[in-house]
């Protein structure tokens, strides 16, 4: 359940016609009531995963309000227990208080009276499964599924890594600047029973044509000027584990070619030798583009794209699970705070709109880093404002509002180019004074969109 959603009420009063009116004023207060007569049904429907509230009357037949309670208590004790009593049971409603239940109310009772203690009710519930679900993330974040979320998206991709880990076939991962790329081929790796051997990461963007050769394949010594003493390759190195190439619609024509080939016949001959070694290889490749469409491939070799693209994993930009960015944002909090040994800050609620409306464009890195800075109490950074707050409120004044679209240009800007300043300079036509001036003015930090 989302904050967004209608808090589900379960409510039981075996008097039907207060049955009846009971649920009609909490569904105009905008629950989602479910009514029961009866408290064994009732029971029947609550387990611990139950994200709302029980509204019961204490005297009904069979089992009683107290019995009920008694019942949720052992089911999950963080379910909030509202009791309806006449006066006469206010001494043992007090005592339910006492043992655990939420709250009670007498009747004849208020509509609103009601209203507003089943909203803090389910408030406190909603909080209580955040939590348990940021712990249960945690954990599985420390066993070795750091792919948190819960949106259909991300649980579908846990699902599929699970089912090709251990399979041997080559694997396409596409997604956007700080989305995971990385963790996925590392969980490809770990869960496989290639674990044993060496992960391997090369970023072919990162190397100049002149030297991936050598990285890729190994040389002999003597095989070029400055090769002193021999070296094993990148892909030799992985043979028995994985072999991850990022980016790698950055890598030279050339080598596209000689890699091709490495794909076919699965042997590697090293610079300065004729000797063929073969290698036992995965290789798991990502890129930032959708190499299937040609116009966005550009270069990158239509046959090595086929040949690469066995099985292809595509992440999702946080923008399109948004469902998942207070999740990610509890973790990387609680794991800054640990590493900071600080507390983890109440968050504000200019912080909570910033986490619902902005769009990450640097993705899960962004969003980590920003969680860091909120420990660490840049709270200027923390409030930054979003797009869509910018784009919606128009009671600010113009300079502030300028402001605020200034910095959402920029953001975006830098996300395109992957924090890099050359092209986020270029692409924005400003001087790079003016460009670091701009950075510190708004809170921006460059980083959150490298690579």
């Amino acid at each position: 359940m989302t904050k967004d959603d209608p808090a589900p009420v379960i409510l039981i009063d075996d008097d039907s016609d207060l049955l009846r009116a009971t649920r009609q004023t909490l569904e105009l207060a905008g629950f989602a009531v479910s009514a029961y007569a009866v408290a064994k049904e009732a029971l029947a429907a609550l387990d611990r995963n139950f994200a709302g509230v029980v509204v019961s009357d204490i005297r009904m037949p069979e089992i009683d309000g107290l019995q009920l309670f008694d019942r949720v208590l052992q089911l999950d004790p963080d379910i909030p227990v509202i009791l309806v009593t006449g006066h006469g049971d206010i001494a043992i409603a007090v005592k339910a208080i006492k043992d655990g239940a939420y709250d009670f109310i007498t009747k004849p009772f208020a509509a609103e009276r009601l209203a507003q203690s089943v909203a803090r009710a389910a408030e406190k519930r909603r909080l209580v499964m955040e939590n348990r679900a940021l712990r249960e993330a945690a954990e599985q974040a420390q066993e070795g599924l750091p792919l948190i979320g819960q949106t259909p998206a991300m649980e579908r991709l846990r699902r599929t890594l699970r089912q090709i880990a251990d399979t041997d076939v080559d694997v396409l991962v596409t997604g956007e600047t700080g989305s995971g790329k990385e963790v996925v081929a590392s969980l490809l790796h770990r869960w496989s029973r290639r674990a044993k051997g060496n992960f391997v990461a090369l970023n072919c963007g990162t190397l100049p044509e002149t030297v991936i050769e050598s990285e890729l394949f190994g040389h002999e010594a003597g095989a070029f000027t400055g090769a002193q003493k021999k070296r094993v390759g990148r892909i030799e190195h992985s043979s028995g584990g994985t072999l991850f190439l990022d980016e790698i619609e950055s890598m030279p024509a050339a080598t596209q070619v000689q890699m091709l080939r490495v794909l076919e016949m699965r042997e590697v001959t090293p610079l300065g030798t004729n000797e063929v070694r073969p290698v036992d290889l995965r290789v798991v490749a990502a890129a930032k583009v959708d190499l299937g469409d040609a116009d966005q491939r550009g270069d990158f070799r239509e046959d090595l794209y086929y040949r690469l693209n066995v099985v292809t994993l595509s992440i999702p930009p946080l923008r399109e699970r948004r469902d998942d960015v207070p999740l990610l944002f509890g973790y990387f909090a609680e794991r800054a705070a640990a590493r900071f040994r600080r507390a983890v800050p109440a968050t504000s609620a200019a912080v909570q709109r910033h986490l619902k409306e902005h769009d990450w464009p640097g993705n899960v890195r962004e969003l980590a880093h920003f969680a860091e800075r909120f420990v660490l109490g840049l709270e200027a950074i923390a409030e930054a404002s979003s797009p869509a707050a910018v784009r919606n409120d128009s009671s600010a004044p113009l300079p502030e509002r300028l402001d605020r679209y200034e910095a959402e240009i920029i953001r975006e800007t830098l996300g395109r180019n992957d924090g890099d300043v050359r092209r986020t300079i270029q692409a924005l036509g400003i001087p790079r004074k003016t460009f670091y001036d701009k950075l510190q003015r708004h809170g921006i930090v460059r980083s959150d969109f490298s690579k």
